[in-house]
C-alpha cells in the first residue's frame, strides 16, 4: 500500500534534511518533487495542485524558515495536510438511535460490495451488534448464493427473496424482517453493473427511496485509480452517498484513489479492504494512513489487530513459561500461529514505524508454513524436549514434513538460541524486571 508513492515522497523531504536553513527557493524547489511524487502516484491533479500550495504557503512562513530544525517542520506539515487531504478526523458510521440502522453497498461489478457487506458485518457482530445481510442483487450469476456463503462464513444470516422479486421489494421486505427478528443492522447488497447506466442507479434510487439508509457506502476498487474517483464523484451525484469503501488497498496501488476520493466528492473513506481473509478490513483513520504514506508505521493499527487476534490465558500461560525458562517448540509453534492470526505479514510490517526504510526485510509466509511442519512432524515428547532428537529422529521428521535434514537442524539450532534467550530473560527477572537487559540481546527468528 502506498509503497511507491512512499519512496518518492521520502526521497523529495530528503532534499530538505541536508540544509541547516531554508529559503523560499528551497522550498519551493522541494515541493516540485513532492508534486511529482503525487502526479506519478495517480492523485487527481487539482488535488495535487491545491495540496501543494498549502504545504508551500506554510512551508515559506516563518514557523520553518526561522525554525532550528527546518525539515523536521516541513514533514510535519505535510503529515497534517495529508491528514486534511484524506478528511481530518476519523469518520463514523450513523448508527439509527431507533434500530436497524440500514446501510446500503453500492458500486460497479467487481468492486467487492458482497465480500464487503459481509466483512463490515462480521466487524460490527465482533462488537455486540445484530446484522443482517439482505441479497439484492438478483441479476449477476449466483450473487445470491455468494452472499449466502460470504454469511455463513462471517456468522452473519442472509435474507434472501431468490431472483424472481424485484429489489426494491426484497430490500424493503429486508428491512421488515430485521425489525420483526431483532436485527439493528441491515446490509443491503446491491446490484452493480460492468458500467455505469440509467438502469442501474434508477434503481438504486429506488431503493434509497424505499428503505431510507442511515449509510449509502460506495465500494471502489483501489487498483483503478483515477477511475475509482471518477465513479466515485458520479455515484455521488445520483445518490447523495455517505462514504466510501476502498477495497485492494494490500494490492499494488499507488494509492490515487485514496488521495483524491475525499477532495473531489466531499465524502469520506469510512473503511479499507486490506486482504481476502473476513477479517481483512479497517475503519479508515486520515491520521494513521498519513503516517503510513510517510513511511512512519502506525502502532494504534498494529495494537488493534494484536488485542484482537490474541488470547489473554495463553499470554498469561506463556509469560509463567517465559519467567520459569520452560518455554518448548510447542509453544513457540502456538505463538507463530496467534501471530499469523493477525493477518498478512507484510501487511502487519508495513504498520512498524521505519519498517519501510529497510529494503531487504521482508516474511515469507511459505518459510512459516516450513517450520509449522517440521514441528507438527514431531512427537509431544520430542516437542516439550527437543534435546531427544537425534540424527534418526531429524531424518524422520524431515521425512515427514517433506522438508531436508538441513531443515530441521536449523530449526533446532535457532531454537536453543531461542532458550538460551530465555533463561538470560529469567535470571533477569530475579533481579527485578523481567526483560531487562532486552535491547542487548538479538532475537534469532
Amino acid at each position: 500500500m502506498f509503497q511507491g508513492l512512499q519512496e518518492k515522497l521520502s526521497n523529495a523531504l530528503k532534499k530538505f534534511r541536508n540544509k541547516g536553513k531554508l529559503t523560499a527557493a528551497d522550498v519551493k524547489e522541494g515541493m516540485r518533487e513532492v508534486k511529482l511524487a503525487l502526479l506519478e502516484a495517480d492523485v487527481n491533479f487539482k488535488v495535487v495542485k491545491e495540496f501543494v500550495k498549502n504545504v508551500t504557503d506554510r512551508a515559506i512562513g516563518s514557523e520553518v524558515l526561522e525554525s532550528l530544525l527546518p525539515a523536521q517542520q516541513i514533514v510535519k506539515i505535510v503529515n497534517e495536510e495529508l491528514i486534511n487531504l484524506l478528511g481530518g478526523e476519523t469518520p463514523k458510521i450513523n448508527i439509527n438511535p431507533k434500530p436497524p440502522t440500514v446501510i446500503m453497498m453500492v458500486g460497479l461489478q467487481g468492486a467487492g460490495k458482497t465480500t464487503h457487506a459481509g466483512k463490515i458485518a462480521a466487524m460490527y457482530k465482533s462488537k455486540g451488534k445484530s446484522p443482517l445481510l439482505v441479497a439484492c442483487d438478483i441479476y449477476r450469476p449466483a450473487a445470491v448464493d455468494q452472499l449466502k456463503i460470504v454469511g455463513e462464513n462471517a456468522g452473519v444470516p442472509v435474507f434472501s427473496m431468490g431472483t424472481k422479486k424485484n429489489p426494491v421489494e426484497i430490500a424493503r421486505a429486508g428491512v421488515e424482517y430485521a425489525v420483526k427478528n431483532s436485527h439493528d443492522m441491515v446490509f443491503i447488497d446491491t446490484a452493480g453493473r460492468l458500467h455505469i447506466d440509467e438502469e442501474l442507479m434508477g434503481e438504486l434510487v429506488k431503493i434509497k427511496d424505499a428503505v431510507k439508509p442511515d449509510e449509502i457506502l460506495l465500494v471502489v476498487d483501489a487498483m483503478t485509480g483515477q477511475d475509482a474517483v471518477n465513479v466515485a464523484q458520479t455515484f455521488n451525484e445520483k445518490l447523495d452517498i455517505t462514504g466510501v469503501v476502498m477495497t485492494k488497498m494490500d494490492g499494488d496501488t499507488r494509492g490515487g484513489a485514496a488521495l483524491s476520493v475525499k477532495y473531489v466528492t466531499g465524502k469520506p473513506i469510512k473503511f479499507i479492504g486490506t486482504g481476502e481473509k473476513l477479517d481483512a478490513v479497517e475503519l479508515f483513520h486520515p491520521d494513521r494512513m498519513a503516517s503510513r504514506i510517510l513511511g512512519m508505521g502506525d502502532v494504534l493499527s498494529l495494537i488493534e489487530k494484536a488485542e484482537t487476534a490474541y488470547d489473554e490465558k495463553k499470554a498469561a500461560e506463556l509469560e509463567k513459561k517465559l519467567r520459569e525458562a520452560s518455554f518448548t517448540l510447542e509453544d513457540f509453534l502456538d505463538q507463530m500461529r496467534q501471530i499469523r492470526k493477525m493477518g498478512n505479514l507484510e501487511h502487519l510490517l508495513s504498520l512498524i514505524p521505519g519498517a519501510s526504510a529497510l529494503k531487504d526485510v521482508s516474511v515469507d509466509e511459505k518459510q512459516l508454513a516450513k517450520i509449522e511442519a517440521i514441528i507438527l512432524s514431531m512427537t509431544q515428547k520430542e516437542r516439550d524436549d527437543p534435546d531427544i532428537i537425534t540424527g534418526s529422529r531429524r531424518k524422520r521428521i524431515a521425512a515427514g514434513s517433506g522438508c531436508k535434514v538441513e531443515d530441521v537442524n536449523r530449526l533446532l539450532k535457532q531454537f536453543e538460541q531461542m532458550r538460551k534467550m530465555m533463561k538470560q530473560f529469567s535470571g533477569a527477572g530475579k533481579k527485578g524486571g523481567m526483560f531487562r537487559g532486552f535491547g542487548k540481546m538479538k532475537v534469532p527468528f
